[in-house]
């Protein structure tokens, strides 16, 4: 009997562009001999609390959450989303806004976009920001341009978006980070259940890496599957979104991939921000 006979896996991902892109073709049964899965759509601060109690088997998550999790999760080194070019950004109503102990709005402060921001702020920001409100992401434009906040941390595709509600970048995040670093940005991250064992982890592995290259062979393919969860955007920046949060990094890790994601963690924990990381937390299977 198959592993995919014997179970079915439960994976939570987001309705993003770039997660329905790298899953089409395992979520559709189109991957020779990966484990059946049975998805569960939900934003990425909802799968950070999921993996948090113990949810499902397979989990999108942020990075900044591994550190609570990795006893019972094993980050995969695949399907998960790093890059250059794309970090979050803080936006304003007016141009050169001061933060010096102003009201920001973040879209969670288990995000990686939090110590992204947190991480920027203790470099650049002089006595530290004010308050930090935490609030659902599409409303933290809209606070923005109506003043209820003075700025806002915002992901994904408001960078192509921002414009259109009167709002000024102040900085962008992943800018900062790469300039102080030079390394990829780590925004997203695939964790398994290590219950599952190492051979199950290693055929999903395996079969994520298959599901990404074949969306890479064949783009169309994948394209009904992400407009049907792109929540009304538009194909040209479903386009920008994908090509912006998959890349190398979504097909394998490799050696700059782990720095990048035990050098955020470990500067995080260094200013108290997470928990520290064991020597061996991030060793796949």
């Amino acid at each position: 009997m198959t592993t995919s006979e014997q179970q079915r896996l439960r994976i939570a991902y987001s309705p993003c562009p770039n997660d329905t892109f790298v899953f089409d073709a395992l979520a559709h049964g189109r991957v020779p001999g990966a484990p059946a899965v049975d998805v569960t759509f939900a934003d990425i601060d909802v799968t950070n609390g999921m993996a948090e109690r113990g949810e499902l088997d397979v989990l999108k998550v942020s990075y900044a959450v591994l550190p609570y999790v990795l006893d019972e999760y094993a980050l995969l080194p695949c399907g998960g989303a790093l890059g250059r070019g794309c970090g979050p950004l803080v936006l304003t109503r007016e141009a050169g806004t001061e933060l010096t102990g102003r009201t920001v709005a973040v879209p969670g402060e288990r995000s990686t976009a939090y110590l992204l921001f947190r991480l920027w702020a203790a470099d650049v920001v002089p006595g530290g920001v004010g308050e930090i409100v935490v609030m659902p992401f599409h409303e933290i434009m809209p606070a923005v341009r109506d003043g209820k906040v003075d700025a806002g941390l915002v992901i994904h595709e408001a960078r192509f978006t921002y414009r259109n509600y009167g709002l000024h970048r102040l900085a962008d995040m992943g800018e900062h980070w790469e300039r102080t670093t030079g390394l990829p940005i780590p925004l997203g991250a695939i964790i398994a259940k290590r219950s599952l064992g190492g051979e199950t982890l290693r055929r999903l592995a395996a079969s994520i890496r298959t599901s990404v290259r074949a969306a890479w062979d064949d783009p169309e393919a994948s394209r009904p599957y992400v407009m049907e969860h792109a929540q009304e955007m538009d194909p040209a920046v479903a386009d920008q979104h994908i090509g912006l949060y998959v890349n190398e990094f979504t097909a394998d890790l490799g050696e700059n991939g782990y720095a990048a994601v035990r050098g955020l963690l470990t500067r995080a924990a260094a200013e108290g921000l997470v928990p520290p990381l064991g020597p061996d937390a991030l060793r796949f299977p």
